[in-house]
């Protein structure tokens, strides 16, 4: 099987493999694209906490891409966590330079055991430069919040906040509900002519760490294949859903969701 297209992540590394650039990297191989990789930072993590980060030099991102892109040339490009002011703008400035377009932003602030991932600077700076230049961002209800200074209890407050995004300049926002307490599980993607809802089943389950990277990534491959918006909002959903429901059950804490669900493998191992 040849690869459908090409992916950029751009995201810190999670020695655990659950979350980051690792989660990137399967969930693009797994439907069936090619995956490229600019690395941002370097995590010691697990399922129960992150123990260290160390961040790569801007200009070690930007060589990362350039270099890459310029050679293989991506069909969308996925962005994670992008730790300071100087790193996010040397992204948007490669970006601008390579004119890839297909964008995703999942604004990774915070990793799931609760350790602060950026500094408050590089916050304002993906508020007042990095969303408008992608064409999606995908905010989970913490993210959302910090980004709008508003508390989200609803659906109602989930699509107030999109709307507030826009009104700062992003295109299309996805805001993620996972956070919420409900029996149904409700994402919402909001732009400036439509407000779309999609509902699907809530798994209970403690492992889900790495699914907003899982999300992201899934959205960019669709779109890097040809897919509209819509349907690859979608088709990663179902994606991510599919692999929380499959139970994968490692480590102590927050565990990994499985990656490989939509795999078959025919080859016999002997």
């Amino acid at each position: 099987m040849k690869p459908k297209s090409k992916v950029l992540i751009i995201a810190g590394s999670d020695s655990s493999g659950g979350a980051g650039i690792q989660a990137d990297i399967k969930t693009v191989t797994s439907l069936g694209s090619y995956a490229m990789t600019a690395v941002t930072a370097v995590t010691a993590q697990n399922t129960t906490g992150v123990k260290s980060i160390i961040a790569i030099t801007s200009k070690e991102i930007s060589n990362q891409i350039e270099f890459s892109a310029k050679d293989i040339r991506p069909d969308a490009v996925k962005i994670g966590m992008l730790h300071s002011k100087e790193v996010i703008l040397a992204v948007i400035k490669s970006l601008k330079k390579l004119k890839l377009n297909k964008l995703v932003l999942d604004p990774v602030m915070v990793a799931k055991g609760g350790t602060k991932l950026i500094n408050d600077t590089a916050i304002i700076y993906i508020k007042r430069k990095l969303m408008k230049n992608t064409l999606l961002i995908t905010p989970n209800i913490p993210e959302a919040e910090i980004l709008t200074k508003i508390k989200i209890k609803s659906v109602q407050d989930m699509i107030k906040a999109g709307k507030i995004l826009i009104s700062l300049g992003a295109k299309n926002v996805l805001i993620k509900g996972g956070h919420l307490k409900s029996k149904k599980m409700n994402d919402i993607l909001v732009n400036k002519k439509m407000i779309k809802v999609f509902n699907s089943k809530k798994h209970n389950s403690k492992n889900t760490h790495g699914t907003g990277c899982t999300l992201s990534s899934s959205i960019a491959t669709y779109l890097s294949c040809g897919k509209d918006l819509i349907k690859s909002c979608e088709l990663g959903i179902k994606y991510v859903n599919q692999a929380i429901k499959s139970k994968l059950n490692l480590g102590k804490g927050n565990g990994p969701i499985n990656h490989l669900h939509s795999i078959t493998i025919n080859k016999k191992f002997n």
